[in-house]
């Protein structure tokens, strides 16, 4: 254990940009949390499109790839390239911060919920999340902004230039995730497109802020 301890601190010391996501992230659980505890939806968000997409049980998958995006995408990145992580930092936390900062002025919910309407596992993998993520503060949509962060980063990264098919894997998995957002009728077609418009508008800052070298 004092090996790992030591370990870690010798790694901070040499990536001190390491406390910006830890940092964020020890932020954000306090805030969302808080969030749900003390907002009342007074915007309902809903399009006719909403209407049109099935429930898809199926989307629990892609959806919980999500938590694997937000963590693995910063550790993934700190280690490889700091120019990439600090561009994906500033795109995926200030795009959160935001969103955040709109649910407390803006705060919005949904009525697209509907009964499961089968009993197997992943429906009651559902059930479960539903439990934990109400249907309030959800535009933006922060599991479609930081996904699209992400995918933003890695797309334009050179570490990927020789990889063509990983950038292709990974447009996928975001436009995976974001199709379970709907499938799962954990956010309306507005909340989607509100999220992927924040990422998209603050990836020139970031590119701005912290060049890519040719």
């Amino acid at each position: 254990m004092n090996q790992i301890k030591t370990g870690l601190a010798a790694f901070v010391r040499r990536r001190p940009e390491t406390w910006i996501a830890v940092g964020y992230f020890a932020f954000y659980l306090a805030s969302f949390f808080l969030l749900e505890r003390i907002t009342e939806p007074r915007f309902i968000i809903h399009s006719a499109l909403d209407d049109l997409i099935p429930f898809c049980e199926w989307g629990i998958i892609p959806y919980a790839s999500w938590y694997l995006l937000l963590v693995g995408g910063p550790v993934f990145f700190l280690l490889k390239d700091k120019g990439d992580y600090l561009r994906l930092c500033f795109i995926m936390f200030v795009g959160m911060t935001i969103c955040l900062a709109l649910y407390v002025v803006l705060p919005t919910g949904l009525d697209l919920r509907q009964p499961i309407p089968r009993d197997n596992l992943l429906c009651k993998a559902v059930e479960l999340l539903r439990s934990i993520d109400t249907p309030t503060n959800v535009c933006p949509s922060i599991h479609v902004s930081s996904t699209v962060a992400v995918g933003i980063v890695t797309v334009r990264s050179r570490l990927f230039d020789r990889h063509a098919w990983f950038k292709i894997l990974m447009v996928i998995e975001c436009l995976a995730v974001c199709w379970s957002t709907l499938a799962l009728q954990q956010h309306s077609v507005w909340d989607v497109a509100a999220g992927a418009a924040l990422s998209f508008a603050l990836m020139p800052i970031a590119w701005k802020l912290w060049p890519q070298t040719k």
